[in-house]
């Protein structure tokens, strides 16, 4: 069915990135990357000896989002929260390297800033471990990022909502932010958890993978058939406008309301690592229908963005000059 998109439509869209704005709300997580390689396994247990040769902190989870919206050429804001510790103070470094304003970062005493490391050898990853609190918010801390955004979801084009079960997104954010997007018109875009389906009640696009669009629907998607009956049970239990399901090496599938099943094939030839595609795939698709793309244009445009960075070791991103060239 991609014989039926404008390709010189997604070139221009590309162009107007640097004048969309975006307001990304979510979990935010530091990505830690510990790096080496693997010669033995330890005479203690049976677990591979990594010899440590290089380390890296990057924006995770919702800031990942944020970072893909930058490499895109956009401009974007990220609102959340985190700890009042080090690794919350390295996060806000990282935004400010980028200009993007902290603003709406809030910060709390209450939990630590969630911080995911991963050992990785051989392009392999070993092991993860995460430091985080989990659970809801502080009054206090909720009121501070609805305050923010009241305040701002005028200047934005487009909302994205980053979901990773950390407690920002909770029944008091999503309620007052609903109010706000559709009375200033903006459109909400979703990276949904299934624990959490009914939160994204009126969402304008949601994105679940294969296994999250299963769980949120009650279908079990085998072929062409369950894929459009799961499909049209989010559209109808969400009162959605679309929805647009990720599927590896399936590629991805959109359905809006009232119109037929949108498959798109993948275009990602080696599948190196999967960390952070769904951020790649909810940041590019903003990005193509805050700069006017349709939901058709704007999700093949996502699936070119996340055939990208699942080449790349990884949190990965992927350029506004990658994505051009590989269009073209």
């Amino acid at each position: 069915m991609l014989e039926n998109i404008n390709w010189l439509h997604l070139q221009q869209a590309i162009e107007k990135f640097p004048s969309a704005n975006v307001l990304v709300i979510g979990d935010i997580i530091v990505d830690h990357f510990i790096w080496g390689s693997v010669s033995r396994i330890s005479p203690e247990a049976p677990v591979p000896v990594v010899n440590v040769t290089d380390e890296s902190l990057l924006l995770g989870g919702s800031a990942n989002v944020l970072h893909n919206l930058y490499d895109l050429g956009a401009r974007a804001t990220l609102c959340g929260v985190i700890g009042d510790d080090l690794m919350g103070q390295h996060l806000l470094e990282l935004l400010q390297q980028m200009n993007s304003p902290t603003a709406g970062v809030i910060k709390t005493h209450d939990r630590p800033t969630t911080k995911k490391t991963r050992i990785v050898a051989q392009s392999q990853q070993v092991v993860r471990f995460d430091r985080e609190k989990t659970g809801p918010l502080p009054g206090e801390t909720l009121d501070a990022m609805c305050s923010f955004i009241e305040a701002n979801i005028t200047t934005f084009d487009a909302v994205v909502i980053s979901d990773y079960c950390k407690g920002v997104i909770c029944p008091q954010l999503m309620d007052h932010l609903r109010r706000l997007v559709s009375l200033h018109h903006v459109p909400m875009i979703v990276d949904p958890k299934p624990i959490h389906t009914d939160l994204f009640h009126g969402a304008t696009i949601i994105t679940p993978n294969h296994h999250e669009a299963e769980k949120m629907s009650g279908v079990t998607i085998v072929d062409d058939e369950s894929l459009y009956q799961a499909a049209t049970a989010l559209l109808q239990k969400l009162d959605s406008t679309a929805v647009l399901i990720t599927r590896g090496e399936a590629g991805m599938a959109l359905l809006e309301k009232e119109k037929q099943i949108f498959t798109i094939p993948t275009v990602a030839k080696e599948i190196y690592d999967v960390t952070g595609a769904g951020d790649t795939v909810i940041a590019s698709l903003a990005l193509g229908l805050a700069s006017g793309l349709s939901f058709a244009e704007a999700a093949t445009l996502a699936n070119f963005a996340a055939g990208i960075v699942v080449a790349k070791i990884g949190t990965a991103t992927a350029s506004a000059k990658e994505l051009m060239e590989l269009i073209s």
